[in-house]
């Protein structure tokens, strides 16, 4: 079945069955805003801080913790150049006109509600629809929205990546979520689309100029995918991608 059609079926219009249900994730408060014991806190909660603003603030114990890895999915807002991440992975893209749609195969209903969760978060509207084989087609609307994507991506009908690509936490986080898989107890495969071998080498290489180069396996292989392996590597992908969505199954994020 396609992924480029140009209709939605009855079936997209609901998210596939998953449990357990996700939950959001709560609130987390600002332990700075209510702690008299940090500077500034007196004056978010409308007093003053009386504090020499010359004076460098002491560190908390949490600071080490809390630093964002540069170009880890914390980094930067999310945005519509993420999607980048989802073609160097399995995605399509494909114009018309004026216009753009986005479509991945995912093989989990837990992939779907991350995914239209992501998309949502980049003022994307996506569907969804169970296909032939058992998997599940998302797929966003066409949009003016991600023409340039499709025109950074593609030559002529073949994907390829542009060539300034690289890959960030939030890329990443994106393609892990579409085509991610474990392999215990150090492995991790990030699976690639099978009629992309033109967009291999180049995405290969963005893996490995992000610290995380890994072995590209064939169709032969159990692929097409790069297998990620070693406890210092897998540290740095779940460093870049961040904790794992609400919907994701236990053990299957790094």
């Amino acid at each position: 079945m396609s992924l480029n059609g140009l209709g939605d079926t009855p079936a997209a219009q609901s998210l596939p069955a998953l449990f357990p249900v996700p939950e959001p994730e709560p609130a987390r408060a600002d332990p700075s805003a209510t702690d008299p014991a940090v500077p500034g806190a007196s004056r978010r909660r409308g007093g003053s801080d009386r504090s020499d603003p010359n004076q460098p603030r002491p560190p908390r114990a949490d600071d080490a913790g809390r630093q964002l890895v540069f170009f880890g999915a914390d980094a930067a807002d999310p945005s519509v150049a993420d999607l980048a991440g989802l073609l160097a992975g399995p995605g399509e893209v494909v114009r018309m006109g004026g216009t753009a749609r986005l479509a991945v195969r995912v093989d989990a209903a837990w992939r779907v509600h991350v995914l239209v969760a992501e998309l949502a978060l980049r003022g994307l509207a996506a569907s969804w629809e169970p296909t032939e084989d058992q998997r599940h087609a998302v797929r966003t609307s066409y949009t003016r929205l991600l023409k340039p994507l499709a025109v950074a991506w593609l030559d002529g009908p073949t994907k390829r990546p542009p060539a300034a690509f690289h890959l960030t936490g939030r890329r990443l986080r994106l393609w892990l979520a579409a085509a991610g898989t474990p392999e215990p107890p150090t492995g991790f495969l990030l699976r690639l689309g099978a009629d992309d071998q033109r967009s291999w080498d180049a995405v290969g290489a963005a893996l490995a100029a992000a610290g995380l180069a890994g072995t590209l396996l064939g169709p032969e292989e159990g692929g097409p995918a790069y297998r990620i392996t070693g406890r210092r590597r897998l540290a740095r992908l779940a460093e870049l991608v961040g904790p794992p969505p609400p919907a994701t199954p236990p053990d299957a994020w790094p």
